[in-house]
């Protein structure tokens, strides 16, 4: 961690997907960052590959740990992706979730207020919006989720909420939509395991690891028959956390945004989009939809766009699909 004089930024869930994507962005702004990870999804080889950040290998549900972090280090906040995400697996074991999505960010927010560390970027999720009265969805819109992930995401959002009231705590959610994508550069991208995310599926069929790419449900009410879904470039999700940060350091007030890009791509539009950057064609198979999945899922980031100034670069399906290749060929052949 060069450049002593700048802040020390906290990254929980930092050796992830969107959370290293926020580190190596935050160094490029010239902070010093420490990331906590308990290495379940994190990946310890690209953080120390990749990136400067210390990383302590721990869990934000260790209190005793909290406190050594913050009586050790002169952190002035905190950027917050620890979470467990596989809505399938919330459904089947909804206290894995409460207790590590709830109860941990609980612990953390605790130690935080008791370090007078209170400046909060909370990674939360379209998912609490449940199924969307309206696309583009605005953050105005009802909160109904209706799998256990997002209802652990909005209990926090919730709890955010008291806390700026009971402990002048600033924080700022960021509901977003799908990452996509990975470091235009090369040196970060998404490796999951499980995977559930359609274009690195697509790109692991791709490559010869998978023998089908699956679509659940043909029917929606979308143009295509398809679910339609905004997609993110993980850079731009990782920009904007960036300047959330610098909102809050600025002295501003404890808001929400949504981030995604306001278009939506079907899955069938993916998969075309990802034989054409990789050239291959890839064995399909249609089966009935999941439950839960909502037909369209699009968000209107104007808030984002007007108070923070953010600007999305990669908006472009293929630009994120190129970029991911990139990095999926690197990573697995």
């Amino acid at each position: 961690m060069s450049n002593s004089s700048q802040p020390i930024i906290l990254v929980t869930g930092g050796a992830g997907y969107i959370g290293s994507h926020t580190v190596l962005c935050l160094e490029q702004a010239g902070y010093r960052v420490i990331v906590l990870d308990n290495l379940v999804y994190g990946h310890q080889d690209v953080v120390e590959s990749a990136l400067e950040a210390k990383l302590i290998v721990g869990d934000i549900c260790d209190r005793t740990l909290l406190d050594q972090i913050f009586q050790t280090y002169p952190i002035a906040a905190v950027i917050h992706f620890a979470a467990y995400a596989y809505v399938g697996e919330s459904v089947q074991n909804p206290a894995k979730y409460y207790r590590n999505n709830v109860m941990g960010t609980l612990t953390l927010l605790e130690a935080m207020v008791a370090a007078s560390v209170k400046r909060l970027v909370f990674s939360s999720t379209c998912a609490t919006y449940g199924v969307p009265q309206q696309v583009p969805i605005p953050e105005t819109h009802p909160q109904a989720p209706i799998n256990p992930y997002g209802q652990s995401k909005l209990m926090v959002e919730h709890m955010l909420r008291d806390f700026d009231k009971a402990y002048d705590f600033r924080s700022v959610c960021f509901r977003y939509f799908n990452a996509a994508g990975a470091d235009p550069e090369g040196r970060l991208g998404e490796d999951h395991n499980p995977e559930t995310h359609l274009i690195p599926l697509a790109l692991l069929t791709a490559l010869g690891q998978r023998e089908s790419l699956s679509i659940f449900g043909t029917d929606y009410p979308t143009p295509d028959g398809t679910c339609v879904r905004d997609y993110i470039h993980v850079a731009d999700l990782a920009s904007a956390h960036v300047l959330g940060l610098e909102y809050l350091l600025k002295g501003g007030n404890s808001d929400i945004f949504n981030l995604g890009n306001g278009d939506g791509f079907s899955v069938r539009q993916v998969i075309d989009a990802a034989e054409k950057v990789t050239g291959q064609t890839f064995n399909v198979v249609e089966i009935d939809r999941r439950p839960g999945d909502p037909p369209a899922l699009v968000g209107s980031s104007d808030r984002a766009r007007k108070i923070l100034g953010w600007q999305p670069q990669y908006a472009d399906l293929i630009t994120m699909m190129q970029h991911a290749w990139q990095w999926h060929q690197k990573r697995h052949e």
